[in-house]
């Protein structure tokens, strides 16, 4: 083993960590070593007689120059020891500062970043997004089984967030979903086959029940639109709601179109699908359909001669939100589509899937509102960073 440093300065061990040596006692540096040492019995000689002469020859005639006094180490620390405290200070600031790096990324309270939503949402393994969608509503989300394509202003919105989401068009997947689907997030292919769908963007009014619900979870609203109700031609005029008191009217099961006509004791007919409402009003079977207004008003265009648009001046407001289930995070990912396209002056998808799908219904209604032609306000989203701050608020 080797000889243990007496001087008192620190060695290193390990990783290269400091370690102080306890120096020797002094009496062990001061006697000769144990085999030399004198007998305890025996008188040490006097000094003058064992004393070296002051100065001796050596063999090439110069005279000797004598040792050096030794200084205790302990007298005068060396300059590793005055080191040392300064050395573990810095050890010590550096592991404080690795701990709380550590902490903050790994259990920071401060808003997400993009990356960090799009990890918890799933969205970068998802290979396919599917959203579940309303496939008889024209105007609105509608599909047509001749050509097989979809179309509508929730289509467009619905690419809209895909394309932000990172998906392609052909990535996208549209099934068709009933009303009383929309909070399970459950829509049909169509073989009849239940989906699974990762939202759903099919006319879903944002109320607070629905948002109490299991399964349900909004993001802004990215539509305003209001309730209102088709006749036949030729129907006496429906001013208000209360023209509808004792006649029957279809509209939409689990929709919200249901409390204004039950209020005024309208005998209320329900549909999972609008399309078999319109069915029985041909039919006479009922003598009007309620429900949003930018919903009735692609079936008005589309038959103008036979089909008459009634404002009934109702003052609820009917807002329109993307269901995303129980996916917190991707609801964050969706508003944040919604806010860049409401503040990126150069962002202009939702005018253009408001103009192509709805103003020219609304031109075809004859000043019969059919939505607000502005997109709905979006907050800032609660995210650490967005990709364009600073280009606009």
């Amino acid at each position: 083993m080797a000889d243990a440093n007496t001087s008192g300065a620190p060695t290193s061990v390990g990783h290269g960590w400091p370690v102080r040596r306890r120096p020797a006692p002094a009496e062990e540096r001061a006697a000769p070593a144990a085999a030399t040492a004198a007998p305890a019995e025996e008188t040490a000689p006097p000094a003058e007689a064992t004393a070296p002469p002051a100065e001796e020859t050596r063999s090439d005639g110069r005279p000797e120059e004598p040792a050096p006094d030794r200084v205790n180490p302990q007298d005068e620390p060396s300059s590793l020891v005055t080191l040392a405290p300064v050395r573990l200070a810095a050890l010590g600031i550096a592991l404080v500062l690795t701990v709380a790096i550590t902490f903050v990324r790994l259990f920071h309270t401060g808003p997400p970043s993009i990356d960090d939503l799009r990890t918890r949402a799933g969205v970068d393994s998802w290979s396919q997004l599917t959203i579940g969608v309303k496939d008889d509503q024209p105007g609105v989300a509608y599909y047509d089984r001749g050509t097989r394509i979809w179309s509508g202003f929730d289509i467009d919105i619905a690419y809209m967030i895909a394309e932000d989401l990172g998906f392609r068009r052909g990535d996208v997947r549209f099934y068709a979903i009933e009303s009383e689907d929309r909070a399970r997030m459950q829509a049909t292919d169509e073989a009849g086959r239940r989906v699974p769908v990762k939202m759903v963007i099919a006319s879903y009014s944002i109320t607070p029940a629905r948002e109490q619900m299991t399964g349900v979870t909004f993001s802004a609203p990215y539509l305003y639109t209001e309730q209102s109700v088709i006749t036949l031609t030729g129907h006496p005029q429906v001013a208000a709601i209360q023209d509808l008191g004792g006649r029957a009217v279809c509209t939409l099961s689990t929709s919200t179109s249901v409390t204004a006509p039950e209020a005024v004791r309208a005998t209320v007919v329900k549909r999972n699908r609008i399309k078999e409402c319109f069915d029985a009003l041909y039919r006479h079977q009922v003598e009007a359909v309620t429900t949003d207004a930018a919903i009735l008003a692609g079936y008005e265009a589309r038959d103008p001669a036979h089909l008459k648009h009634w404002d009934l001046g109702l003052d609820t407001t009917e807002a329109w939100g993307v269901n995303v289930g129980e996916n917190a995070a991707l609801r964050e990912l969706v508003n944040v589509t919604l806010y860049r396209s409401l503040k990126d002056p150069r962002d202009h998808r939702w005018e253009d899937a408001y103009r192509t799908n709805l103003q020219s219904e609304t031109d075809a209604s004859a000043g019969t509102p059919i939505a607000v032609a502005q997109q709905p306000d979006v907050p800032r989203p609660d995210v650490r960073e967005l990709p364009w701050d600073g280009r606009y608020p």
